[in-house]
């Protein structure tokens, strides 16, 4: 009886601080989208720095709620008018591709980890701060492609670009891609420490 006993508290203590937990990822993922957006004016380029904490969710606390960051990072974008100039085009193909594009990095980054792990902790969170950015970018340029295709050929066009491929590359993608993949590699270290920390607390 006891040892049931300690055993619902321990899964009850468990559930409410991994409960926390998401409630503060998910908190820092918000935060750190309108952080980038507030920013935007003053930089020369897009920046998303909202997947480190996805990356720090899946390593923590697994694909589950890594996916749903992700999916809060996607509402976010959307509700803060980060997506606007994709909204006036195609209101579903926005919704769609932002919703995907971060619920799918999330996902990827959780599974990733789940995987890459069993070699060592380092791994697991080095593959999954890498697949998190190109997941995200890769299901956002699938989304151009089959929502606004026609919208962007004319934007390049009027930009004076001559190859469509290139223009999303260099107006969407390139810079942002970079600093994703460059912030997820230089915090892996920390995800790693916050890991080591957790195990001990458990």
């Amino acid at each position: 009886g006891r040892n049931i006993m300690a055993n619902t508290n321990k899964n009850g203590k468990s559930f409410t601080k991994n409960l926390t937990m998401v409630a503060i990822l998910t908190a820092i993922t918000v935060v750190l989208q309108i952080v980038a957006l507030v920013s935007r004016p003053f930089l020369p380029f897009s920046i998303t720095l909202s997947l480190f904490p996805i990356v720090i969710g899946a390593a923590l606390c697994g694909p589950v709620t890594s996916s749903w960051l992700g999916f809060a990072f996607g509402i976010t974008v959307l509700l803060s008018g980060d997506a606007a100039a994709f909204l006036t085009v195609n209101i579903p193909g926005t919704i769609i591709t932002v919703l995907a594009k971060g619920t799918l990095a999330g996902l990827a980054a959780g599974l990733i980890y789940k995987l890459a792990s069993k070699v060592n902790g380092y791994f697991g969170v080095f593959c999954s701060a890498i697949v998190a950015p190109i997941v995200n970018t890769g299901v956002f340029l699938l989304g151009c492609k089959l929502f606004f295709m026609d919208t962007i050929t004319s934007w390049a066009e009027a930009a004076g670009s001559p190859n469509v491929g290139s223009y999303i590359i260099l107006s969407f993608v390139g810079i942002n891609f970079l600093i994703e993949l460059g912030v997820n590699m230089v915090c892996s270290p920390i995800i790693l420490r916050l890991i080591n920390i957790r195990k001990k607390e458990g």
